[in-house]
């Protein structure tokens, strides 16, 4: 480790950690699930710190939208990969460290064998079902695992394992099921104050850093939430729920077989989910008629023709519906989903309907990225 001296010279020096400390943080291999608002400081501070190892998991493209808070990213990079972007910023900020991209989406089938080879797991997605996925297979394969999420002007810290009790406390002992679509709004559709990722992406980053070093009072089984408005932090102690354990898949087999999008209620066996690449061929062709559920003013504007039925209006405006195929979209794909459900539920038609998986944001995301 001498050649590395300069560059960790400041955690050398540092009372309680010293070349020890580094040590163990060079020996480390931390997984980050999500390379946006979150991943990209967890990243950065993780690298800068010398983790030895770092996988960096994100199937998804870099958008104009997401630089007011992904600061890895430049504007020249809008359509590139975030996952393979961000690891060769990594590798320039420190060429000493190992650094793995995936580019795959995190799913039931794979998230065991990307999580097993790693020591400790960083949250850092923004949906219900990949984070009961990634907290689920954390649980069975018993790594700890730091979770972050915002909304708005609030975020969230936490790090799930084992409490003093030695119980092995997880995100299902926060919040034990998904709450219903459109119940808790995501960025999305809610926003979020560009610099509150950033505050809540170091707090995962030092929580990550505490527990490979072993310093530090940790945040494991407590959950931290942080006011970017008022700079009120609170810290709740958490406990084990009963009922927790019942809901976690028991084996690998089990967890494979779990359907999280639907239990996320982000699926449903009667409405047909289509890519935007779908979509957009079947409403060219007239096949379809569109429906924008979204409330007035939200952007970005659709560039096709549709109906506007804001969801909060649908059930009143059913009869507006013409007698044909149509597909629901929204801004994230949650509302469209609800949207389809409340058709189903009072409305007699021969047609299945059908909604836009990942709502407008998606399909502007694939049409930049054909442009580039």
């Amino acid at each position: 480790m001498e050649q590395q001296n300069d560059r960790y010279s400041r955690h050398f020096s540092l009372s309680g950690f010293g070349k020890a400390g580094q040590e163990k943080l060079l020996k480390a291999k931390i997984l980050v699930i999500g390379a946006g608002g979150l991943g990209c400081p967890v990243l950065q501070y993780l690298a800068a710190a010398g983790i030895g190892t770092i996988g960096i998991v994100d199937h998804d493209r870099i958008s104009l939208s997401n630089l007011q808070r992904q600061t890895l990213y430049t504007t020249a990079e809008v359509g590139e990969l975030k996952a393979v972007t961000a690891s060769g910023k990594l590798k320039a900020l420190n060429p000493e460290i190992a650094i793995t991209a995936y580019t795959e989406e995190v799913t039931a089938s794979n998230v065991w064998d990307l999580i097993s080879g790693y020591d400790l797991v960083v949250d850092a997605t923004d949906n219900f079902a990949t984070r009961y996925l990634i907290s689920d297979t954390c649980y069975l394969l018993q790594k700890p695992l730091v979770f972050g999420a915002v909304s708005r002007y609030e975020g969230q810290v936490a790090v799930f394992g084992y409490n003093d009790l030695g119980q092995y406390i997880t995100y299902r002992d926060l919040f034990p099921e998904p709450p219903h679509p459109g119940e808790v709004q995501d960025c999305n559709v809610a926003g979020v104050l560009g610099v509150l990722p950033g505050m809540i992406g170091m707090m995962q980053a030092n929580e990550a850093i505490k527990y490979i070093a072993g310093i530090g009072n940790r945040l494991t089984a407590q959950l931290l939430t942080f006011n970017m408005l008022t700079y009120e932090t609170i810290i709740l102690e958490l406990s084990k729920s009963i009922d927790s354990e019942k809901l976690i898949p028991r084996n690998r087999e089990e967890l494979e077989k779990t359907d999280y999008q639907f239990l996320c209620g982000l699926s449903h066996p009667e409405i047909e989910a289509l890519d935007p690449e779908n979509f957009l061929s079947k409403i060219k062709t007239d096949e379809i008629t569109a429906i924008d559920v979204r409330e007035q003013g939200e952007l970005p504007d659709a560039g096709f023709p549709h109906l506007h039925i804001p969801l909060s209006q649908l059930e009143d405006n059913l009869n507006e519906i013409p007698e044909k195929r149509i597909a629901f979209f929204c801004q994230g794909g949650t509302r469209s989903l609800k949207a389809a459900e409340i058709f189903i539920r009072n409305r007699k038609t021969p047609y299945q309907p059908s909604h836009l998986e990942g709502g407008i944001l998606a399909l502007t995301q694939k049409q930049n990225a054909k442009r580039d």
